[in-house]
């Protein structure tokens, strides 16, 4: 029987995806990527949701490629690669472009695609004394597929630092340059992102989705596009059933209508 490498649940309107390849400290692999970006393509349709949590199991959040893997690799035909890279490639869009709210909970270490993971992340909390890099250079390739997604968190100036001296770097270096936006104790990690959970459910469900696309394009389209589109869309949300309920019951200091239920 084939194992599991991914965990997934669903507890109210929370997800939890977990990488469960402990034994290699998630490392990716083939199998591991076509789960993961089938459940969250099937996540996606799940009109309750709210949240999804991306953590992995065991000692490490993912330590990059599974050294099994990287050695068929070596065999592997150009068009082999390519169709392995598109495979990962299509994982990074679909978390990125995820319609709610991600949030990463990384321990232990985030390097190569690892740390692609934690740039897709919405918001991503680390434990401290977790370890960051990419790391690919030192074995003659280098970060390609994680590369928009990591440029885009950090900036160019510390992507090509990262990228050329393939160091790996402590959670406080990750905060500083922006690949993960809070740093905990371990024993507080869980509490850490339960609180940044509760703090996303109380936000409006289409809200979060418009929110989250709207950070993602409209910083990089020209301001000419940009201004009518944000004037666009607010004036489109204020309109909407949820925006009409969220701002009646805030000038009434009541709830809205989406903060009731379990988490």
């Amino acid at each position: 029987m084939t194992a599991v490498a991914v965990s997934r649940s669903v507890s109210g309107r929370v997800a939890r995806l977990v990488l469960a390849r402990p034994d290699v400290r998630n490392a990716f692999d083939d199998a591991l990527i076509a789960e993961l970006t089938a459940s969250v393509r099937d996540l996606e349709g799940d009109r309750d949701l709210r949240v999804l949590v991306l953590s992995g199991e065991g000692k490490a959040f993912c330590a990059g490629a599974d050294l099994a893997w990287m050695g068929r690799m070596v065999s592997y035909s150009h068009a082999d690669n390519r169709r392995d890279s598109e495979a990962l490639a299509k994982l990074f869009a679909a978390l990125d472009a995820f319609p709610r709210p991600v949030v990463g909970r990384i321990h232990g270490a985030a390097l190569g695609g690892g740390a692609g993971l934690v740039a897709v992340c919405d918001v991503a909390i680390a434990a401290e004394g977790t370890l960051f890099g990419t790391t690919e250079v030192r074995l003659g390739i280098v970060p390609a597929v994680i590369g928009p997604y990591v440029v885009r968190k950090i900036g160019e100036s510390a992507a090509r630092r990262w990228f050329l001296t393939g160091d790996r770097f402590p959670a406080s270096e990750a905060l500083r340059v922006g690949l993960v936006h809070r740093v905990v104790p371990p024993e507080a990690l869980d509490a850490a992102v339960d609180e940044t959970v509760a703090s996303l459910l109380s936000g409006g469900p289409e809200a979060l989705a418009v929110a989250k696309e709207l950070a993602r394009t409209v910083g990089r389209i020209p301001l000419a596009e940009a201004v009518p589109l944000t004037v666009e869309t607010i004036a489109a949300r204020r309109v909407s059933a949820e925006g009409q309920e969220g701002m009646r019951a805030f000038l009434s200091r009541r709830d809205p209508s989406w903060k009731g239920g379990a988490a």
